[in-house]
């Protein structure tokens, strides 16, 4: 009877979660905008997820906040409309893998971290850590790899004064990237370690 009603609450709290990711990604909640990229607040339900209901739920949530990514693309985000004219079907899989990746890494590296016992006792807040860089790094990844060489990305690199790829991602990401991970690591860590606590004594 207790899997039953565990299997329940992980069941509900997966459903809160996209949820909220669907909240934040459709209201001025979800994304901070600035110059270049937005700083997002998504990454929290997915690492949230990842850590509590493991890597396949994160991969899930992590694939939900690229949909919605991807659907900003359509008039809502300034950014990906200009990616979306070039080429449709990398600007689809720049929205959505990265973020599925990102939340299924964050799953298999936290039930990694819970295997060794030095690092054990940190493993929820190091992987609320590691989830929004790697959301950053395998974003701006597959950006490059398919939109580096376009007009639009060379024009933004120009502006930026960058020559170099390495140079353009850290002046494009910045701040933003750094803002992005404290904010997320901070909340996603409080959030995780309560969910924990909810699910093991319910």
């Amino acid at each position: 009877m207790s899997v039953k009603k565990n299997s329940t609450k992980q069941f509900v709290e997966m459903a809160l979660l996209v949820a909220i990711i669907i909240l934040l990604a459709f209201t001025p909640l979800g994304y901070i905008k600035t110059f270049g990229l937005e700083i997002t607040l998504i990454v929290v339900p997915v690492t949230v997820g990842a850590v509590t209901l493991g890597s396949a739920a994160g991969a899930v949530l992590g694939a939900v906040f690229g949909i919605t990514s991807f659907i900003q693309c359509f008039g809502m985000s300034t950014f990906g409309m200009g990616l979306l004219e070039i080429n449709p079907a990398a600007t689809c899989i720049v929205c959505i893998v990265p973020r599925l990746l990102m939340g299924w890494l964050t799953g298999l590296i936290y039930q990694a971290l819970c295997k060794v016992q030095p690092v054990r006792k940190w493993a929820v807040v190091i992987a609320n850590l590691v989830g929004p860089v790697l959301n950053t790094v395998l974003f701006m990844s597959t950006l490059i790899i398919f939109f580096y060489q376009t007009q639009m990305i060379q024009d933004l690199a120009a502006a930026l004064g960058q020559t170099n790829v390495f140079a353009f991602v850290v002046a494009f990401v910045g701040i933003n990237g750094a803002i992005e991970a404290v904010v997320c690591f901070v909340v996603g860590s409080a959030v995780s370690k309560a969910l924990q606590a909810a699910l093991k004594t319910g």
